[in-house]
C-alpha cells in the first residue's frame, strides 16, 4: 500500500508541476504576443517582435501540457486554452509569408544566363571582436559576389580584408570605426558617386551609391547598419525606426532601381519593417522563399533574420541563401539578381493614408533624440 502511495504522490507532483509549467509557458507566450501591440518603441515591447517563431512553439507546449494536466474542464479553462490557440494562430500568420507555403513576392528570374544585366551581393556582420578574418575573406571568394558588404568591421578588419580582397575587388568604401558600426563596401564594380551618411545618428554611418550594370541600367545601393533596440545600445526602436523610414522615403523620391542591404537590427514582418516597404516600394525577396535567419549564429533556438536585401521592381531574384559560419554572430547573406522589365502586375505593397504623416513624425523623433514615443498600432 505504502508503494502504491508513492506512485500517487509521485505522479501527483508531476501533475503539479506540469500544470505550473503550462502557466509559465502560456503566461509568457501570451504576453509576448500582446507586448508588441502596445504603442511604444521601447526595447522591451520591441523586442518581442523579434521571436514570434519561438513564441508559437512555447505556445504549442503551453497548450499540450496544458490538455494533459487538464483532467476536470471548467470554463476557465476553455477561456485560457482557447486564448493560447488565438496567440499561436496570430503568430503564425505572422510569419506565414516568410515561408515557402506563400507566394513570392519578389519574382524569380526568367534569364538567369546573362552576365550583362547580373548583380550579386554578399552581406556579413562580421562581429567586431572575432577574429576570424581568412573565413571571412575565403567564403567571399567562394562565392565571388560583385559587391561584399562588411558590418561591425573596425580598423583592424578593414586591413585584413584589404589584403584578402583588394586583387579581385578594386573599388571600395571604408568607414573603420571601433563601436561596432564600422562598413567596409568592397565591390568590383565601379562604385559611382560613393557617400557615407550619418541619417540619424553621429555615429551610425550609412553607404550610398551607384552602380552601372553591363547592359546600361543603373542601380542605386543604400547598406545600412541601425542601432538596435536594446538594454545595452539604445533604450528604444526611434533611431532604427527613423533611418529605415527616411531612406524608404529617399528612395521613393528616386524612383529609381534600388537596392537596400544590411543588418537592420530589424524583423521582416515588425512594423516599421512593413512601413518601410511601403514608404520605398521595395520587394523582400524572403517572402514566398523561407526566413534565412541569420542572427544569433550560435544558438539555433533563438534565431531570427536581421539582415536583409531589400529590392526595386525590375531586379528578379536569381538565388537567395543564407551562408556557413564566419566566427560571428551572424550569418552571412547571399542574393544575386538579373534586371528583367517586370511585365505582370505590381507587386509593390499599397500606401496606407497616414504613412507619410507616420513617417515623418519617426524621423523627427529620430534626429532630435526622442525615445519611448507613440507609435501608431500594427496595420
Amino acid at each position: 500500500m505504502g508503494k502504491g502511495l508513492n506512485v500517487t504522490l509521485i505522479k501527483a507532483t508531476h501533475l503539479i508541476v506540469f500544470r505550473i509549467l503550462a502557466y509559465l509557458l502560456g503566461a509568457f507566450g501570451m504576453i509576448g504576443t500582446l507586448l508588441p501591440f502596445l504603442p511604444y518603441d521601447d526595447y522591451w515591447i520591441r523586442g518581442f517582435d523579434y521571436p514570434r517563431l519561438q513564441l508559437i512553439f512555447v505556445l504549442a507546449a503551453a497548450t499540450a501540457l496544458w490538455l494533459l494536466t487538464n483532467t476536470d474542464w471548467d470554463g476557465y479553462d476553455y477561456v485560457i486554452a482557447g486564448f493560447m490557440l488565438a496567440c499561436m494562430t496570430y503568430q503564425a500568420y505572422r510569419i506565414l509569408p516568410y515561408t515557402p507555403l506563400w507566394q513570392k513576392q519578389s519574382h524569380d528570374a526568367r534569364q538567369p544566363d546573362n552576365p550583362d544585366s547580373q548583380l550579386s551581393i554578399m552581406v556579413s556582420n562580421v562581429l567586431q571582436t572575432n577574429t576570424h578574418y581568412d573565413k571571412v575573406v575565403n567564403l567571399v571568394l567562394e562565392n565571388d559576389p560583385d559587391i561584399f558588404v562588411s558590418l561591425e568591421s573596425n580598423h583592424t578588419w578593414g586591413e585584413a580584408l584589404h589584403r584578402g580582397l583588394d586583387h579581385e575587388y578594386p573599388h571600395h568604401v571604408d568607414v573603420p570605426l571601433e563601436n561596432l558600426y564600422g562598413m567596409h563596401v568592397f565591390s568590383r564594380i565601379d562604385l559611382q558617386n560613393p557617400t557615407v551618411k550619418y541619417r540619424i545618428k553621429d555615429d551610425i554611418p550609412s553607404v550610398d551609391a551607384t552602380v552601372t550594370l553591363g547592359n546600361g541600367e543603373e542601380v542605386d545601393l543604400y547598406f545600412l547598419h541601425p542601432m538596435p533596440p536594446s538594454p545595452t545600445e539604445d533604450y528604444a526602436s526611434t533611431g532604427r525606426d527613423a533611418e529605415l523610414a527616411l531612406v524608404g522615403l529617399e528612395v521613393e523620391e528616386k524612383r529609381r532601381n534600388a537596392i537596400v542591404a544590411g543588418d537592420m537590427n530589424d524583423v521582416a514582418w515588425s512594423h516599421s519593417s512593413r512601413l518601410f516597404q511601403r514608404l520605398s516600394g521595395l520587394l523582400d525577396p524572403r517572402r514566398g522563399r523561407g526566413l534565412f535567419a541569420t542572427f544569433h549564429a550560435k544558438h539555433w533556438f533563438m534565431r531570427w533574420p536581421l539582415d536583409h536585401v531589400f529590392h526595386s521592381e525590375d531586379l528578379a531574384v536569381i538565388d537567395l541563401h543564407r551562408l556557413g559560419d564566419v566566427g560571428s554572430d551572424h550569418f552571412p547573406v547571399f542574393i544575386s539578381f538579373n534586371f528583367e522589365k517586370s511585365k505582370g502586375p505590381s507587386q509593390q505593397h499599397d500606401r496606407h493614408d497616414d504613412d507619410m504623416e507616420e513617417a515623418e513624425e519617426v524621423i523627427n523623433h529620430g534626429k532630435n533624440g526622442k525615445d519611448d514615443v507613440l507609435i501608431p498600432e500594427e496595420k
